[in-house]
């Protein structure tokens, strides 16, 4: 039985045949190399979906949303402390001024001092301790924005100077 479309062609019909019986061969290497991948891929899958401890993906990742939350909160608090902290920081002493000198002549050694402690507005006291054969006289003066309403001494303007302007 001969085909008249091989004849005209000059195929032989056995070459068609083993044509289709590699092809066949081909394909089915193709096909088990395929489903071999696709079992690796099946089995990564499964183990990826259990986790590694037999948890769940999902509980893997309820997991670690809750710890997401718990650090946004503490986060939150952090943040929240920080400006209150801020808040207190001004309000404290940050600029310091000290001035020794001697308030009376008989005295050496320099025992007397003024103190200025200012917070960041240059708001804050001068301290001024005098001593002397009698005993040490304190006293306190009010500073407001940088100045006093009270009529400074030398030394106490020298320490309100050293306060305001040596720490910038």
């Amino acid at each position: 039985m001969e085909s008249k479309i091989l004849v005209t062609l000059g195929i032989d019909p056995a070459y068609i045949l083993l044509f289709l019986l590699i092809l066949i061969v081909v394909l089915f290497v193709l096909y088990v190399n395929l489903t071999v991948k696709y079992n690796k891929l099946q089995s990564s899958y499964n183990t990826f979906m259990k986790g590694r401890n037999g948890k769940t993906l999902e509980d893997s990742l309820k997991e670690k949303f809750g710890e997401v939350d718990s650090i946004l909160k503490v986060t939150k608090q952090n943040r929240a402390d920080i400006k209150e902290l801020i808040k207190r920081e001004d309000k404290n002493f940050q600029k310091t001024g000290i001035v020794k000198y001697d308030a009376f002549n008989e005295m050496g050694g320099k025992l007397s001092f003024a103190v200025a402690l200012l917070d960041s507005h240059n708001n804050g006291w001068i301290l001024n301790a005098m001593h002397s054969r009698e005993g040490c006289y304190t006293y306190i003066k009010e500073i407001v924005k940088g100045e006093s309403y009270v009529e400074l001494a030398e030394e106490e303007a020298e320490a309100l100077d050293k306060a305001i302007f040596e720490d910038e």
